[in-house]
């Protein structure tokens, strides 16, 4: 145990150290640049301050700058030498668009923009509380290493939460219970603003998506094969939820009120203040949601009389309906300071709350086989009434710091940030099941259950990296990083027979601890030569984790397991340039999907139907995967198809096997490593403005799949074909309104145990602006025909069940949108923007 300790303390030391020797010694490459100053004016000669210029060097956008001009309209920028297209934009002006060549010799570039017309027929500087309205962004755009959408333009999602917002994300979809999953996996890394987030809980699922408003995100990238950059585990991929974060001046915000059906009610708020240096920022707010959902199992076994026993089960239905109402809140605040031209300092902090109560009735119909020992056979018949009533909350916390440092001015940026994380999850049910029989051997039972299920969980988490531009092309990057996360699960369940007292259940009774230490390094080149762009990368991760739990099989004494392993993952990125709008691309990456902690729990959760349990022995799984693509953007298209192929070794399966305790069977749950995985495929994204007025947008996920594996009698080997396809359609009858449907398809899927059906969705959303831009209304009906659903049979060595569940009816909502003192006129920072900053969506945050 000391040993693994210090091997990864180590590590971590030394992977640290070489980030920073990196950064030492890298002055060397500092590339000489030129000095370009001039000035902003009006077709009449006056001068236009705070006009903003952007250089976009044509053959690397490493050397992309900007610089924004003074209250005389003056600029001035260091540029490396190259060509560059340069765009002009100020309110009340004309966007400009130009081209300059830069050489090793200082110049002076003026620059005459046009005047445009306000749609108010008032000049912008004379309204107080300005609204600066922009053309309508693209949803979709392809980078090289990821997919950024914006949700600024889906109607659907208004008033809604981030679960909405990711059933239009391409390539990602939502399961009717709210499980995400990319191009069909669902072994997602979901991040926030760059880092793990205590916001999306431990083990709440979608129940932390749902807190999460709609209205307080920016925009989500989709990483499907990550570079060595990021953090290795996900073998599906990354999601980046960033936050919004205002970098308008002077003071700005937005508030948004929703009501809806099942009742709803939410009120959510964005707002920033910027001032010289300083930027403070804060989005909360908080609401009410009633859900309803249904069920229905019905088990079968295969058994014939001759193999079947004394009180077997041979069929069961079971119907359940489900009420709940949940009240969630949550704020982020936090300031961003510019130190000097060259240094910024970051710090926020987060705060969730959530809270659901459930009143759950279910009814079970169960035909048991009976026979004596003179072989004489019969069944008899058992309905049971089980009426559950819980309360689940969370609390989550997280505190963030980070510092930003650039040196000289090429480019070189090193990054330091720091993450404490803490999430308390409190879940407790009360069921009491109330059975008859028609045996008269059998007797009527009363069950009464008390079920415990308690979490806390805290994350330390540091990380640094490093930027070093090598000439106009290249560039170098490393970092370190270092996660530790301990778990502690309480569960415990009381069960009382016939009004006895209460005795304990051992098999989901106990205390877990889970221990998990991550010491990661990594290190990638870049580069283009000519229309070839590439990039190399490799990161090591280091992972201890360390288990700790009494096993009821061993009298409840203390057990300690022990997981170490590293492992080296390899990333590679290539493009070939077709031209300005188009290029190929082709990528490798190795991925880890390292079990989750419930996982690896012993005793999690209980039903007299049903239960989970978690198997302590349970190993990470491992995936290669290959992409190949192409992206085409122009004014009216974006067009990414990709084809892909992943192969995983150690896959993580469920068996589900009947257990006979107290006369009564139910199916036990557990997941085991069990064969490998082969998916392949061809995800097709994309969208079209054949007018102003009208746009589609559309993601395609045809893929095969070929598992294989067994474990014991339970095989999960199958192939087959399946998709997943959306087509979102958004249209306007005046500039003010509009209008959006939304259909979505998936197909079904069968392997030798299980066997998913198909299902459809379309939903509709419309918007209104109003009150001259500065309010939108927004309507929104989810699921209109009531068929989002999901049903599927699982066949077991001896027994089918077949499973339907709603988790959700039909919505809809109507929400409210007020912007305020947007564009407002303060004291402009004399600065000039660093696009080789460690971006990642925001301006102070970094991918991990």
């Amino acid at each position: 145990m000391t040993s693994n300790i210090e091997i990864s303390s180590l590590f971590a030391k030394k992977s640290l150290a070489f980030t920073f020797l990196l950064a030492a010694a890298s002055l060397a490459f500092a590339q000489q640049k030129t000095v370009i100053t001039g000035e902003v004016s009006g077709a009449q000669g006056a001068k236009v301050p705070y006009a903003s210029i952007t250089f976009t060097n044509k053959e690397n956008k490493i050397n992309t700058d900007a610089a924004l001009t003074d209250e005389q309209g003056k600029y001035t920028i260091n540029l490396a030498p190259g060509n560059y297209s340069v765009s002009v934009e100020a309110i009340d002006f004309k966007k400009l668009n130009t081209s300059f060549v830069v050489t090793s010799n200082s110049a002076v570039k003026n620059f005459t923009i046009l005047p445009e017309e306000s749609t108010t027929n008032t000049k912008t500087q004379d309204i107080a509380g300005v609204v600066i309205v922009a053309a309508a962004p693209k949803p979709y755009r392809v980078e090289l290493d990821k997919k950024i959408y914006d949700p600024s333009s889906d109607l659907i999602s208004k008033g809604g939460n981030l679960q909405d917002v990711l059933s239009n994300v391409p390539s990602i979809s939502v399961d009717t219970d709210g499980t995400v999953s990319m191009r069909g996996n669902t072994n997602i890394k979901f991040l926030i603003n760059g880092k793990p987030s205590a916001l999306l809980g431990i083990d709440d699922g979608a129940d932390a998506l749902k807190t999460i408003p709609a209205d307080q995100i920016d925009h989500i990238e989709v990483i499907t094969n990550p570079s060595s950059k990021y953090e290795a585990s996900g073998t599906a991929g990354i999601l980046n939820i960033i936050l919004k974060k205002s970098k308008k001046l002077g003071f700005n915000g937005s508030v948004t009120g929703t009501l809806g059906y099942l009742p709803q009610t939410n009120l959510n708020t964005n707002l920033s203040w910027k001032k010289g240096a300083w930027t403070y920022f804060i989005n909360g707010g908080g609401g009410y949601n009633k859900n309803k959902s249904q069920s229905t199992q019905t088990y079968q076994t295969l058994l014939n009389d001759s193999n079947l026993a004394n009180d077997d089960l041979i069929k069961r239905n079971r119907d359940q309906n489900n009420s709940g109402d949940s009240n969630s809140y949550n704020v982020n605040t936090g300031f961003v300071v510019d130190l000097s031209p060259q240094a910024s300092l970051n710090a926020s902090v987060m705060f969730r709350t959530y809270k659901y109560n459930s009143d759950d009735t279910t009814n079970i119909l169960e035909n048991y086989f009976t026979k004596d020992g003179f072989g004489n056979t019969g069944s008899y018949d058992l309905t049971t009434v089980q009426n559950d009533s819980g309360e689940r909350k969370n609390n989550s916390f997280q505190a963030d710091l980070g510092y930003d440092q650039k040196i000289g001015d090429n480019g070189q940026n090193i990054s330091i940030s720091g993450s404490l994380q803490n999430n308390k999850g409190y879940n407790n049910t009360i069921s009491s099941l109330r059975s008859v029989s028609t045996s008269n051997t059998v007797a009527n039972q009363t069950i009464d259950n008390q079920i415990y299920s308690n979490s806390d969980s805290r994350t330390y988490l540091g990380k640094a990296d490093y930027e070093l531009p090598i000439g106009e092309k290249s560039k170098i990057e490393a970092g370190t990083r270092y996660d530790y996360t301990k778990n502690v699960y309480d569960n415990s369940v009381f069960q009382s027979v016939d009004n006895a007292p209460s005795t304990t259940i051992t098999d989901f009774t106990g205390n877990t601890t889970y221990i998990e230490k991550i010491a990661a390094a990594y290190a990638q080149f870049k580069s283009k030569i000519g229309p070839v762009g590439y990039q190399l990368g490799t990161r090591v991760e280091n992972t201890n984790i360390n288990l700790g739990y009494k096993d009821p099989e061993m009298n409840n004494e203390r057990v300690e397991k022990n997981k170490n392993y590293t492992g080296f993952f390899p990333s590679v990125f290539l493009s070939y340039d077709l031209g300005e709008k188009s290029q190929f691309l082709l990528n490798y990456s190795r991925r880890i999907q390292r079990p989750r902690s419930f996982f690896l729990v012993p005793f999690f959760s209980y039903d007299t139907r049903s239960s989970f349990q978690g198997n302590p022995d349970l190993n990470p799984t491992y995936e290669n995967s290959f992409e190949l693509g192409y992206s085409l953007s122009s004014k009216k298209l974006t067009f990414n198809p990709t084809l892909y192929y992943k192969k995983s070794q150690d896959e993580v399966n469920f068996v589900q096997v009947p257990k006979n305790e107290n006369g009564i069977t139910s199916i036990r749950t557990q997941p085991v490593n069990a064969g490998s995985d082969a998916n392949y495929g061809l995800d097709l994204n994309g969208s079209y403005d054949p007018f102003k007025w009208f746009r589609l947008m559309g993601s395609v996920n045809l893929y095969g799949y070929n598992n294989t594996g067994s474990y014991q009698n339970f095989n999960f080997s199958g192939n087959g074909f399946s998709s997943r396809i959306r087509l979102t359609t958004t249209f306007k009858t005046d500039k003010n309104t509009s209008f959006q449907i939304q259909t979505f398809f998936r197909g079904a899927e069968k392997s030798v145990s299980n066997n998913r059906q198909s299902m459809y969705v379309i939903n509709f959303g419309a918007s209104k602006t109003i009150l001259k831009g500065d309010g939108t209304l927004a309507f929104n009906i989810q699921d209109i025909f009531n068929t989002r659903a999901r049903a599927f049979t699982t066949t077991g060595e001896n027994f089918t069940q077949y499973n339907y569940n709603q988790y959700r009816p039909r919505q809809f909502s109507l929400s409210f949108t007020y912007r305020f003192k947007q564009g407002i006129k303060v004291d402009q920072p004399k600065k000039k923007t660093d696009v080789n900053n460690n971006y990642s969506g925001d301006e102070d945050q970094g991918p991990m």
